[in-house]
């Protein structure tokens, strides 16, 4: 491979990566929603794998059964995170036009 070719390979490296940086900064203003318990726990995270916030339906609000709402709050906001986790590893693939580009591991590493 000539010189010349492989300055243009690292030329094209450095702009995806730039794009991919554009692509996760845009996530993070990004947000998604998502319930459980039939809307009793709503949760809203941004691309970024932040939790925002989280909405709790006063008659889910039972001291006698704790371990309830902790599970509805779990279960939201694991939903929540997978959502937005999709969402980013859908315009990162559209970036890289379905590429699996090494060391990126599923797109969505960078929420951990």
């Amino acid at each position: 491979m000539s010189k010349k070719m492989l300055g243009d390979i690292m030329r094209e490296a450095q702009k995806l990566q730039g794009e991919m940086q554009k692509v996760q900064e845009e996530a993070k203003k990004k947000t998604i929603e998502a319930s459980s318990g039939g809307g009793m726990v709503t949760v809203v995270v941004n691309g970024g794998g932040e939790l925002l916030s989280i909405k709790l339906e006063k008659d889910v609000v039972n001291p006698d059964d704790i371990e309830m709402l902790q599970d509805l709050i779990v279960a939201a906001v694991n939903e929540g995170l997978r959502r937005s986790q999709e969402m980013v590893n859908e315009s990162m693939s559209k970036l890289t036009m379905g590429m699996q580009i090494p060391g990126l591991g599923g797109l969505g590493n960078f929420l951990k």
